[in-house]
Protein backbone atom coordinates (compact mmCIF):
# COMPACT_ATOMS: atom_id res chain seq x y z
CA UNK A 1 0.00 0.00 0.00
CA UNK A 2 1.42 3.70 -0.98
CA UNK A 3 1.24 5.83 2.14
CA UNK A 4 0.59 9.03 2.48
CA UNK A 5 3.64 9.40 4.22
CA UNK A 6 5.55 8.14 1.02
CA UNK A 7 3.73 10.04 -1.57
CA UNK A 8 4.74 13.18 0.00
CA UNK A 9 8.58 12.02 -0.01
CA UNK A 10 8.27 10.80 -3.37
CA UNK A 11 6.12 14.09 -4.68
CA UNK A 12 8.79 16.49 -2.77
CA UNK A 13 11.28 14.52 -4.85
CA UNK A 14 9.87 14.69 -8.22
CA UNK A 15 9.17 18.15 -7.62
CA UNK A 16 12.77 19.06 -6.56
CA UNK A 17 14.31 17.43 -9.98
CA UNK A 18 11.48 18.99 -12.07
CA UNK A 19 12.53 21.87 -10.61
CA UNK A 20 16.12 20.97 -11.29
CA UNK A 21 15.52 20.07 -14.64
CA UNK A 22 13.80 23.42 -15.37
CA UNK A 23 16.19 25.63 -13.58
CA UNK A 24 19.01 23.77 -16.19
CA UNK A 25 16.76 24.34 -19.35
CA UNK A 26 15.90 27.89 -18.65
CA UNK A 27 20.00 28.51 -17.44
CA UNK A 28 20.84 26.81 -21.27
CA UNK A 29 18.41 29.07 -23.03
CA UNK A 30 20.10 31.98 -21.01
CA UNK A 31 23.42 30.65 -21.91
CA UNK A 32 22.79 29.82 -25.75
CA UNK A 33 21.36 33.79 -26.16
CA UNK A 34 23.17 35.90 -23.78
CA UNK A 35 26.54 34.23 -22.15
CA UNK A 36 27.86 32.19 -25.11
CA UNK A 37 28.58 35.06 -27.49
CA UNK A 38 30.09 37.23 -24.48
CA UNK A 39 32.18 34.44 -23.69
CA UNK A 40 33.88 34.33 -26.67
CA UNK A 41 34.36 37.79 -27.30
CA UNK A 42 35.88 38.13 -24.02
CA UNK A 43 38.16 35.45 -24.65
CA UNK A 44 39.04 36.63 -28.10
CA UNK A 45 39.87 40.15 -26.64
CA UNK A 46 42.34 37.95 -23.68
CA UNK A 47 44.10 36.33 -26.94
CA UNK A 48 44.67 39.25 -28.70
CA UNK A 49 46.04 41.42 -25.72
CA UNK A 50 48.89 38.84 -25.06
CA UNK A 51 49.35 38.34 -29.07
CA UNK A 52 49.69 41.84 -28.50
CA UNK A 53 52.18 41.95 -25.54
CA UNK A 54 53.91 39.00 -27.90
CA UNK A 55 54.74 40.68 -30.98
CA UNK A 56 55.63 44.40 -29.24
CA UNK A 57 58.32 43.12 -26.56
CA UNK A 58 58.98 39.78 -26.49
CA UNK A 59 60.01 39.30 -30.09
CA UNK A 60 62.17 36.27 -30.21
CA UNK A 61 61.23 32.65 -29.84
CA UNK A 62 63.24 31.98 -26.82
CA UNK A 63 61.06 35.20 -24.89
CA UNK A 64 57.59 33.77 -26.20
CA UNK A 65 57.80 30.66 -25.17
CA UNK A 66 58.68 31.47 -21.74
CA UNK A 67 55.73 34.61 -21.88
CA UNK A 68 53.68 32.09 -22.62
CA UNK A 69 54.09 29.64 -20.37
CA UNK A 70 53.87 32.09 -17.17
CA UNK A 71 50.42 32.60 -19.08
CA UNK A 72 49.58 29.42 -19.00
CA UNK A 73 50.38 29.16 -15.07
CA UNK A 74 48.33 32.27 -14.26
CA UNK A 75 44.86 29.87 -15.81
CA UNK A 76 44.71 29.86 -19.61
CA UNK A 77 45.13 26.71 -21.60
CA UNK A 78 47.28 27.69 -24.63
CA UNK A 79 48.11 25.90 -28.30
CA UNK A 80 50.29 27.10 -30.83
CA UNK A 81 50.39 25.89 -34.22
CA UNK A 82 53.47 27.04 -36.35
CA UNK A 83 53.76 27.47 -40.14
CA UNK A 84 54.86 23.54 -40.42
CA UNK A 85 52.09 22.71 -38.24
CA UNK A 86 54.11 21.74 -35.18
CA UNK A 87 52.74 22.55 -31.65
CA UNK A 88 53.15 23.79 -28.52
CA UNK A 89 51.01 23.53 -25.19
CA UNK A 90 51.21 26.08 -22.23
CA UNK A 91 49.24 25.29 -18.88
CA UNK A 92 46.78 22.59 -18.68
CA UNK A 93 46.67 20.01 -21.86
CA UNK A 94 43.67 19.05 -23.66
CA UNK A 95 42.15 16.01 -23.15
CA UNK A 96 41.34 16.04 -27.22
CA UNK A 97 44.13 18.04 -29.07
CA UNK A 98 42.03 17.37 -33.06
CA UNK A 99 41.78 20.26 -35.08
CA UNK A 100 40.42 20.51 -38.46
CA UNK A 101 43.33 21.67 -41.06
CA UNK A 102 41.62 24.27 -42.52
CA UNK A 103 40.56 25.89 -39.40
CA UNK A 104 44.56 26.02 -38.28
CA UNK A 105 45.25 27.34 -41.87
CA UNK A 106 42.47 29.80 -41.83
CA UNK A 107 44.00 31.13 -38.33
CA UNK A 108 47.50 31.17 -39.91
CA UNK A 109 46.12 33.31 -42.57
CA UNK A 110 45.04 36.22 -40.47
CA UNK A 111 41.66 34.70 -39.54
CA UNK A 112 39.88 34.47 -36.14
CA UNK A 113 38.76 31.13 -34.44
CA UNK A 114 35.18 31.49 -32.76
CA UNK A 115 34.99 27.92 -31.12
CA UNK A 116 33.77 28.90 -27.93
CA UNK A 117 30.76 30.55 -29.86
CA UNK A 118 30.17 27.69 -32.59
CA UNK A 119 31.14 24.73 -30.23
CA UNK A 120 27.85 22.15 -29.46
CA UNK A 121 27.93 19.06 -27.70
CA UNK A 122 25.66 16.67 -26.30
CA UNK A 123 25.42 18.54 -22.44
CA UNK A 124 24.53 21.46 -23.82
CA UNK A 125 25.28 24.21 -21.00
CA UNK A 126 28.25 21.77 -19.21
CA UNK A 127 29.96 22.21 -23.14
CA UNK A 128 31.20 25.25 -21.59
CA UNK A 129 33.73 23.54 -19.80
CA UNK A 130 34.60 20.79 -22.41
CA UNK A 131 38.43 20.39 -22.62
CA UNK A 132 38.65 20.30 -26.30
CA UNK A 133 40.73 22.13 -28.46
CA UNK A 134 37.70 23.18 -30.81
CA UNK A 135 36.11 24.68 -27.61
CA UNK A 136 38.61 27.72 -27.74
CA UNK A 137 39.32 30.88 -29.75
CA UNK A 138 42.29 31.36 -31.93
CA UNK A 139 44.08 34.33 -33.44
CA UNK A 140 46.98 34.39 -35.37
CA UNK A 141 50.59 36.45 -34.59
CA UNK A 142 53.90 36.90 -35.68
CA UNK A 143 57.62 36.51 -34.23
CA UNK A 144 60.59 37.02 -36.32
CA UNK A 145 58.87 36.62 -39.29
CA UNK A 146 56.95 33.30 -38.74
CA UNK A 147 53.91 33.22 -38.40
CA UNK A 148 51.30 31.62 -35.56
CA UNK A 149 48.41 30.51 -34.80
CA UNK A 150 47.03 31.18 -31.04
CA UNK A 151 43.96 28.93 -29.60
CA UNK A 152 43.35 29.75 -26.24
CA UNK A 153 40.61 28.76 -23.74
CA UNK A 154 40.71 29.60 -19.84
CA UNK A 155 41.55 26.55 -17.47
CA UNK A 156 38.75 24.75 -15.95
CA UNK A 157 40.07 25.27 -12.69
CA UNK A 158 40.36 28.92 -12.96
CA UNK A 159 36.83 28.71 -13.36
CA UNK A 160 35.94 26.96 -10.38
CA UNK A 161 37.02 29.62 -7.55
CA UNK A 162 36.92 29.82 -4.12
CA UNK A 163 32.77 31.82 -4.02
CA UNK A 164 31.74 28.95 -7.00
CA UNK A 165 32.62 26.28 -4.31
CA UNK A 166 31.24 27.91 -1.73
CA UNK A 167 28.00 29.13 -3.91
CA UNK A 168 27.81 24.94 -4.56
CA UNK A 169 28.35 23.79 -1.30
CA UNK A 170 25.45 26.37 -0.43
CA UNK A 171 23.39 24.61 -2.78
CA UNK A 172 23.84 21.36 -1.58
CA UNK A 173 23.29 21.99 1.75
CA UNK A 174 19.80 23.82 0.83
CA UNK A 175 19.00 20.40 -0.46
CA UNK A 176 19.81 17.98 2.34
CA UNK A 177 18.31 20.69 4.69
CA UNK A 178 15.17 20.57 2.32
CA UNK A 179 15.03 17.19 2.32
CA UNK A 180 14.93 16.54 5.60
CA UNK A 181 12.62 19.38 6.69
CA UNK A 182 10.40 17.98 4.39
CA UNK A 183 10.73 14.20 5.64
CA UNK A 184 10.57 15.43 9.24
CA UNK A 185 7.11 17.87 8.24
CA UNK A 186 5.49 14.85 6.41
CA UNK A 187 5.89 12.71 9.45
CA UNK A 188 4.30 15.71 11.90
CA UNK A 189 1.39 15.71 9.25
CA UNK A 190 0.77 12.43 8.76
CA UNK A 191 1.10 10.97 12.68
CA UNK A 192 -2.44 13.19 13.28
CA UNK A 193 -4.30 11.02 9.90
CA UNK A 194 -2.92 8.08 11.43
CA UNK A 195 -4.77 8.85 14.78
CA UNK A 196 -7.74 9.44 12.95
CA UNK A 197 -7.90 6.58 10.98
CA UNK A 198 -7.57 4.71 14.13
CA UNK A 199 -10.11 6.44 15.78
CA UNK A 200 -12.47 6.13 12.49
CA UNK A 201 -11.64 2.48 12.68
CA UNK A 202 -13.02 2.37 16.76
CA UNK A 203 -15.99 4.45 15.61
CA UNK A 204 -16.98 2.01 13.20
CA UNK A 205 -16.79 -0.42 15.87
CA UNK A 206 -19.23 1.37 17.61
CA UNK A 207 -16.77 2.76 20.01
CA UNK A 208 -17.82 6.55 20.31
CA UNK A 209 -15.37 7.25 23.37
CA UNK A 210 -12.14 6.65 21.51
CA UNK A 211 -10.03 9.49 22.97
CA UNK A 212 -8.18 11.71 20.02
CA UNK A 213 -5.54 13.40 21.40
CA UNK A 214 -4.76 15.95 18.84
CA UNK A 215 -4.12 19.63 19.79
CA UNK A 216 -3.45 22.22 16.58
CA UNK A 217 -4.69 25.11 15.59
CA UNK A 218 -4.32 24.19 11.34
CA UNK A 219 -6.88 22.59 9.03
CA UNK A 220 -6.26 19.37 10.78
CA UNK A 221 -6.72 20.65 14.42
CA UNK A 222 -10.16 21.41 12.67
CA UNK A 223 -10.64 18.55 11.33
CA UNK A 224 -10.02 16.34 14.71
CA UNK A 225 -12.09 19.00 16.79
CA UNK A 226 -14.78 17.84 13.66
CA UNK A 227 -14.18 14.33 14.21
CA UNK A 228 -14.91 14.48 18.01
CA UNK A 229 -17.70 16.46 17.68
CA UNK A 230 -18.91 14.21 14.79
CA UNK A 231 -18.48 11.33 17.70
CA UNK A 232 -20.28 13.02 20.54
CA UNK A 233 -23.11 13.47 18.11
CA UNK A 234 -22.67 9.76 17.10
CA UNK A 235 -22.73 8.73 20.55
CA UNK A 236 -26.33 10.81 21.08
CA UNK A 237 -27.69 9.19 18.15
CA UNK A 238 -26.53 5.72 19.18
CA UNK A 239 -28.11 5.89 22.77
CA UNK A 240 -31.38 7.82 21.06
CA UNK A 241 -31.60 4.91 19.00
CA UNK A 242 -31.60 2.23 21.66
CA UNK A 243 -33.91 3.81 23.85
CA UNK A 244 -36.28 4.56 20.22
CA UNK A 245 -36.54 0.58 19.98
CA UNK A 246 -36.75 0.08 23.56
CA UNK A 247 -39.49 2.80 23.93
CA UNK A 248 -41.24 1.20 20.47
CA UNK A 249 -41.22 -2.29 21.66
CA UNK A 250 -42.80 -1.58 24.87
CA UNK A 251 -45.03 0.65 23.34
CA UNK A 252 -46.16 -2.12 20.90
CA UNK A 253 -45.51 -5.13 23.54
CA UNK A 254 -48.51 -3.33 25.71
CA UNK A 255 -51.45 -2.64 23.77
CA UNK A 256 -50.81 -6.36 21.91
CA UNK A 257 -50.47 -8.10 25.58
CA UNK A 258 -53.91 -6.44 26.38
CA UNK A 259 -55.78 -7.18 22.46
CA UNK A 260 -54.24 -10.74 23.60
CA UNK A 261 -55.28 -11.52 27.15
CA UNK A 262 -58.73 -9.77 26.08
CA UNK A 263 -59.37 -11.69 23.22
CA UNK A 264 -58.82 -15.01 25.96
CA UNK A 265 -61.09 -14.03 27.83
CA UNK A 266 -63.91 -13.43 25.34
CA UNK A 267 -63.43 -16.98 23.85
CA UNK A 268 -63.92 -18.31 27.85
CA UNK A 269 -67.95 -19.41 27.86
CA UNK A 270 -67.90 -17.87 31.29
CA UNK A 271 -68.23 -14.18 30.45
CA UNK A 272 -71.71 -12.47 30.92
CA UNK A 273 -72.38 -10.18 27.71
CA UNK A 274 -71.56 -6.56 29.89
CA UNK A 275 -68.24 -8.32 30.38
CA UNK A 276 -67.64 -9.16 26.95
CA UNK A 277 -69.00 -5.54 25.51
CA UNK A 278 -66.31 -4.40 27.99
CA UNK A 279 -63.58 -6.51 27.08
CA UNK A 280 -64.63 -5.56 23.29
CA UNK A 281 -64.42 -2.03 24.33
CA UNK A 282 -60.76 -2.52 25.20
CA UNK A 283 -59.59 -4.34 22.59
CA UNK A 284 -61.02 -1.54 20.36
CA UNK A 285 -59.62 1.00 22.20
CA UNK A 286 -55.88 -0.65 21.98
CA UNK A 287 -56.26 -1.58 18.57
CA UNK A 288 -57.19 2.01 17.47
CA UNK A 289 -53.88 3.13 20.21
CA UNK A 290 -51.76 0.50 18.24
CA UNK A 291 -52.69 1.75 14.82
CA UNK A 292 -52.65 5.89 16.04
CA UNK A 293 -48.63 4.86 17.13
CA UNK A 294 -48.09 2.82 13.72
CA UNK A 295 -49.41 5.60 11.36
CA UNK A 296 -47.03 8.06 14.02
CA UNK A 297 -44.31 5.83 13.49
CA UNK A 298 -44.48 5.99 9.82
CA UNK A 299 -45.02 9.47 9.84
CA UNK A 300 -41.89 10.25 11.67
CA UNK A 301 -40.01 7.88 9.98
CA UNK A 302 -40.76 9.64 6.24
CA UNK A 303 -39.89 13.48 7.90
CA UNK A 304 -36.58 12.06 8.99
CA UNK A 305 -35.27 11.26 5.18
CA UNK A 306 -33.72 13.47 3.57
CA UNK A 307 -35.34 12.95 0.30
CA UNK A 308 -39.04 13.48 1.75
CA UNK A 309 -40.74 16.11 -0.42
CA UNK A 310 -43.14 18.52 1.03
CA UNK A 311 -46.29 18.88 -0.73
CA UNK A 312 -46.40 22.46 -1.15
CA UNK A 313 -49.31 24.64 -1.27
CA UNK A 314 -51.55 27.74 -0.61
CA UNK A 315 -53.83 26.87 2.50
CA UNK A 316 -55.77 28.87 4.48
CA UNK A 317 -55.23 28.31 8.29
CA UNK A 318 -57.20 29.54 9.54
CA UNK A 319 -60.31 26.77 8.10
CA UNK A 320 -57.74 23.84 8.29
CA UNK A 321 -58.08 24.90 12.95
CA UNK A 322 -61.81 25.14 12.11
CA UNK A 323 -62.18 21.63 10.49
CA UNK A 324 -59.98 19.87 13.61
CA UNK A 325 -62.25 21.10 15.83
CA UNK A 326 -65.45 20.04 14.38
CA UNK A 327 -64.00 16.65 14.19
CA UNK A 328 -63.49 16.80 17.89
CA UNK A 329 -66.36 18.43 18.99
CA UNK A 330 -68.07 15.26 20.04
CA UNK A 331 -64.88 14.59 22.89
CA UNK A 332 -65.11 18.37 24.12
CA UNK A 333 -68.73 17.66 24.65
CA UNK A 334 -67.95 14.49 26.15
CA UNK A 335 -65.40 16.22 28.46
CA UNK A 336 -67.27 19.08 29.49
CA UNK A 337 -64.41 21.72 28.08
CA UNK A 338 -65.39 24.79 26.61
CA UNK A 339 -63.61 25.32 23.76
CA UNK A 340 -63.31 28.87 22.01
CA UNK A 341 -61.57 30.41 18.91
CA UNK A 342 -60.66 33.50 17.44
CA UNK A 343 -59.09 32.82 14.16
CA UNK A 344 -58.31 35.50 11.70
CA UNK A 345 -57.96 34.59 8.11
CA UNK A 346 -54.41 33.73 7.59
CA UNK A 347 -52.71 31.68 3.75
CA UNK A 348 -49.35 30.08 4.06
CA UNK A 349 -47.80 28.06 1.40
CA UNK A 350 -47.44 24.19 3.36
CA UNK A 351 -47.61 21.02 3.05
CA UNK A 352 -51.35 20.55 4.27
CA UNK A 353 -51.42 16.95 5.26
CA UNK A 354 -48.55 17.68 7.23
CA UNK A 355 -50.37 20.95 8.99
CA UNK A 356 -53.73 18.81 9.67
CA UNK A 357 -51.02 16.48 11.97
CA UNK A 358 -49.93 19.56 13.40
CA UNK A 359 -53.69 20.84 14.62
CA UNK A 360 -54.47 17.56 15.59
CA UNK A 361 -52.01 16.52 17.76
CA UNK A 362 -52.38 19.64 19.67
CA UNK A 363 -56.07 19.94 20.15
CA UNK A 364 -56.03 16.46 21.00
CA UNK A 365 -53.45 17.22 23.64
CA UNK A 366 -55.06 20.34 25.07
CA UNK A 367 -58.43 18.02 25.55
CA UNK A 368 -56.82 15.00 27.24
CA UNK A 369 -54.80 16.65 29.99
CA UNK A 370 -57.59 19.20 30.36
CA UNK A 371 -60.11 18.32 33.46
CA UNK A 372 -63.70 18.70 32.89
CA UNK A 373 -65.34 22.72 33.43
CA UNK A 374 -61.40 23.72 32.07
CA UNK A 375 -61.30 25.77 28.52
CA UNK A 376 -59.22 25.30 25.65
CA UNK A 377 -58.61 29.09 24.03
CA UNK A 378 -57.32 28.66 20.29
CA UNK A 379 -56.03 32.00 18.24
CA UNK A 380 -54.61 32.65 14.63
CA UNK A 381 -53.15 36.14 13.26
CA UNK A 382 -51.78 36.55 10.30
CA UNK A 383 -48.76 39.63 10.15
CA UNK A 384 -46.71 40.57 7.57
CA UNK A 385 -43.81 37.96 7.23
CA UNK A 386 -45.56 35.11 8.98
CA UNK A 387 -48.61 33.64 11.10
CA UNK A 388 -49.17 32.78 14.48
CA UNK A 389 -51.12 30.38 16.48
CA UNK A 390 -51.72 29.68 19.89
CA UNK A 391 -53.32 26.65 21.66
CA UNK A 392 -54.04 27.54 25.29
CA UNK A 393 -55.49 25.31 27.83
CA UNK A 394 -56.33 25.43 31.34
CA UNK A 395 -54.67 21.67 31.84
CA UNK A 396 -53.27 20.11 34.33
CA UNK A 397 -49.67 22.16 33.04
CA UNK A 398 -45.92 20.58 33.45
CA UNK A 399 -42.62 21.93 35.47
CA UNK A 400 -39.80 23.69 33.87
CA UNK A 401 -38.02 20.35 33.57
CA UNK A 402 -40.66 18.66 32.17
CA UNK A 403 -41.31 22.04 29.31
CA UNK A 404 -37.45 21.42 27.94
CA UNK A 405 -38.12 17.64 26.98
CA UNK A 406 -41.76 17.52 25.93
CA UNK A 407 -41.06 17.39 22.64
CA UNK A 408 -38.56 14.25 22.99
CA UNK A 409 -39.33 11.44 21.14
CA UNK A 410 -41.75 9.07 23.58
CA UNK A 411 -41.33 11.36 26.34
CA UNK A 412 -44.36 11.22 28.90
CA UNK A 413 -44.17 13.38 31.99
CA UNK A 414 -45.49 11.04 34.32
CA UNK A 415 -48.25 8.08 35.05
CA UNK A 416 -50.95 10.25 34.43
CA UNK A 417 -49.99 11.84 30.98
CA UNK A 418 -49.55 7.84 29.37
CA UNK A 419 -53.29 7.49 28.93
CA UNK A 420 -53.76 7.21 25.35
CA UNK A 421 -50.67 8.98 24.30
CA UNK A 422 -47.97 7.51 22.65
CA UNK A 423 -45.00 9.99 23.03
CA UNK A 424 -45.07 11.46 19.47
CA UNK A 425 -47.55 13.68 19.25
CA UNK A 426 -45.40 16.70 20.14
CA UNK A 427 -42.55 15.26 18.84
CA UNK A 428 -44.74 15.46 15.30
CA UNK A 429 -45.69 18.89 15.89
CA UNK A 430 -41.94 20.30 16.06
CA UNK A 431 -40.53 18.17 13.00
CA UNK A 432 -43.24 19.52 10.86
CA UNK A 433 -42.77 23.01 12.20
CA UNK A 434 -39.17 23.07 11.46
CA UNK A 435 -39.76 21.54 8.32
CA UNK A 436 -41.65 24.32 7.26
CA UNK A 437 -39.04 27.19 8.35
CA UNK A 438 -41.04 27.74 11.24
CA UNK A 439 -41.04 27.37 15.28
CA UNK A 440 -42.53 26.44 18.06
CA UNK A 441 -42.41 27.41 21.90
CA UNK A 442 -44.41 26.05 25.11
CA UNK A 443 -45.01 28.31 27.88
CA UNK A 444 -46.44 26.36 30.79
CA UNK A 445 -46.71 26.20 34.84
CA UNK A 446 -48.27 23.14 36.83
CA UNK A 447 -51.54 22.87 38.03
CA UNK A 448 -52.65 25.97 35.86
CA UNK A 449 -52.47 24.94 31.97
CA UNK A 450 -49.99 24.93 29.06
CA UNK A 451 -49.46 26.96 25.86
CA UNK A 452 -47.99 26.23 22.72
CA UNK A 453 -47.44 28.92 20.04
CA UNK A 454 -46.46 28.24 16.52
CA UNK A 455 -44.57 30.26 14.18
CA UNK A 456 -45.24 29.51 10.46
CA UNK A 457 -43.40 31.94 7.34
CA UNK A 458 -45.94 32.66 4.73
CA UNK A 459 -43.81 31.36 2.48
CA UNK A 460 -44.08 31.16 -1.85
CA UNK A 461 -46.91 33.05 -2.69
Amino acid sequence: MKTLYKQFIVATVIILICSIGIGFALANVMYFTFTKDKTDAQNVETAQHIIDILEQTHRSEQAMDAYLASVGELGYQIFVVTEQHTHLEYGEPFSKKSLPDDVVDTVLNGGVYHGMQNFTGRFLLMDHFSNELENTVGVPFTIEEQQYALFLRPNNKMLFSDIHMVLAGFVIAIAIVILIGVILMARQLIRPITQLTEATKAVSNENFHYTLDISRNDEIGQLAESFNFMQTQLAHNDEARKAFISNVSHDFQSPLMNIQGYADLLQSETVSDQERLEYSAIIDRESKRLSNLTKQLLLLTSLDQATYLLKYKQVRIDEQIKEVIRKHRWRLSEREIDLSYKLEEASAFVDEELFVNVWDNLLSNAIKYTDAGGSVLITCRQHAQYIEVQFKDTGIGMTPEAVERVFERFYRVDEARKKDGTGLGLAIVKQVVELHGGKVTLESVLGKGSTFTIVIPLGRS
